[in-house]
């Protein structure tokens, strides 16, 4: 049995958290707090064991805490880092490193420059094996997690035929439980987005993909518009469909009208998180012109990097083979069901 720390509680933390529990080779040991607020409550209520830095134990003194970082770390096997982004840097310099402890760093942080957390960037589709035996891992965002699973399945059934991907990413502003987070009236323009440099740390560095980003005043969901080129006439809508019908984490849709039908449906199937953990890929807004694919699909936000960290989880602790820890992810997130019921309920009109 494998002890794993959770240093962080926020919308990554307490979804990793809810998962493990349900892991049988798996011991949650404890999460990390670093503020004294209601969510150290909601933790210990779910039988959680909370930490916080020595530094502020006078802080948490109206808390049952069961101790500091520092000592639980000395404990564990692993530590995933939950912590807002840039702070897992920082975690790692000042914690994992000195105390000789591999750490999942999720994607806010960088692998690349000065503040590198890995030289590796995860995404289970394109470079499981990699991950193999390594200390130090970085999970790609949900927007880079997203485009791993459509794009590593059209690599490997089109390949050369492939010219160029352009995809637009449309980002929901905030996740459903941030709610100290105001959602602006306004669209807003990123300048120089880093999904696009991020994909090619797996998808290859001369990967022909070009990515532009906006924010929405949404919390429902991500969604990317992706243009697909091939060097001759492009595939059908019905090739690229069923180039996705048995593929993990992504449900083919065609009656959803936008990404809130999707999250209601989650939320009265009493799905955990309201989360799917997976793609959803609006199979009506297919479309293929001359040498173009027009590919539209959701990306559930948070959700969809849970089962990831559980797959990266595996490699780092266990070595398992890509089959195995697929298999045990499976049996803890059950994702052929959601995919399952989301198809049936959102299935084309005849």
């Amino acid at each position: 049995m494998k002890k794993v720390f959770v240093n962080g509680y926020g919308s990554i933390g307490s979804r990793i958290t809810s998962f493990l529990k349900d892991d049988p080779e798996i011991t949650v040991f404890g999460i990390g707090k670093y503020s004294p607020d209601e969510k150290v409550t909601d933790a210990i209520s779910r039988g959680l064991n909370v930490y916080v830095p020595e530094r502020k134990l006078d802080d948490f003194s109206n808390y049952k805490i069961s101790g500091t970082i520092e000592s639980a770390l000395d404990e564990c096997d692993l530590v995933i880092d939950a912590a807002p982004g840039g702070h897992g840097y920082k975690n790692k310099k000042n914690l994992y490193e000195p105390k000789n402890i591999p750490a999942i760093y999720q994607g806010g942080e960088s692998t690349v420059g000065e503040e590198s957390v890995s030289d590796l960037l995860f995404n289970s589709r394109a470079n499981y094996d990699h991950a193999l035996g390594k200390k130090h891992v970085m999970q790609g965002s949900c927007n880079v997690t997203g485009m791993g699973r459509i794009l590593e399945p059209l690599r490997e059934k089109f390949g050369n035929e492939l010219v160029r991907f352009d995809v637009t990413l449309v980002r929901r502003w905030a996740d459903i439980e941030q709610t100290e987070k105001n959602v602006s009236d306004t669209i807003e323009m990123t300048e120089k987005p880093h999904h696009g440099d991020d994909v090619k740390l797996y998808f290859g560095k001369d990967a022909p993909l070009y990515v532009r980003a906006i924010k929405v005043p949404t919390r429902q969901m991500h969604l990317h518009i992706m243009d697909i080129r091939f060097k001759e006439t492009a595939p059908k809508p019905s090739q690229i469909h069923e180039l996705f019908a048995d593929e993990f984490g992504v449900a083919t849709l065609w009656t959803a009208k936008g990404t809130k039908d999707i999250r209601d449906y989650a939320q009265n199937m009493g799905f955990n998180f309201t989360d799917t953990n997976m793609i959803h890929i609006h199979a009506n807004m297919t479309t293929s012109i001359g040498d173009t694919v027009q590919l539209m699909y959701s990306d559930d936000q948070t959700g969809i990097v849970i089962p990831e960290n559980h797959m990266l989880l595996q490699a780092m602790l266990f070595d398992k083979s890509y089959e195995e820890a697929f298999a045990h992810t499976e049996s803890i997130f059950h994702m052929k069901e959601k995919k399952q019921k989301l198809q049936e309920n959102f299935a084309k009109n005849n």
